[in-house]
């Protein structure tokens, strides 16, 4: 299915391009997400004339996470998690977790934008964890794991 991209995707394409993907990641996940339409004469006509409105809107939000990067860089986050004598944890720190540790430490992340390389956290120590606020802006920050002996 041909579409046009209305937000720049990871791996696939910038705002504008006219793209070919199949058909149910075109109609499961791009269009009901709102970044892509289909490619039809009336939807690249309608396109160019709202193009600007878009390119603005997508400078905007990168300009709110590029700020919002800056104050996360190097941050270091503290969860406490129980574990036993060894330095392993009773369960994981996973991306929710350190989610909500950060939410209540007043910056707005969701689960989806934590990256961890290696999965959820089994140990006691400080872990590197990336931060994706935007496909083009992704801070690296830390998180300590405390060890709560049981």
């Amino acid at each position: 299915m041909q579409i046009i991209l209305l937000e720049k995707v990871v791996n696939l394409g910038n705002l504008g391009d006219v793209v070919r993907v199949k058909d149910g990641y075109a109609r499961n996940f791009l269009i009901p997400q709102r970044k892509a339409r289909r490619a039809t004469t009336s939807a690249l006509a309608e396109f160019e004339v709202k193009r600007a409105e878009l390119e603005n809107a997508a400078a905007a939000r990168l300009a709110v996470a590029t700020v919002a990067g800056t104050k996360l860089t190097g941050l270091t986050v503290q969860i406490s998690q129980k574990s036993g004598v060894d330095g392993r944890l009773f369960g994981s720190v996973t991306n929710a977790d350190v989610a909500e540790a950060l939410t209540k430490q007043g910056f707005a992340v969701e689960k989806a934008q934590i990256r961890m390389p290696q999965g959820p956290l089994k140990i006691v120590g400080d872990h590197a964890v990336s931060v994706a606020l935007h496909t083009d802006v992704v801070v690296d920050i830390i998180v300590a794991v405390l060890g709560d002996h049981a």
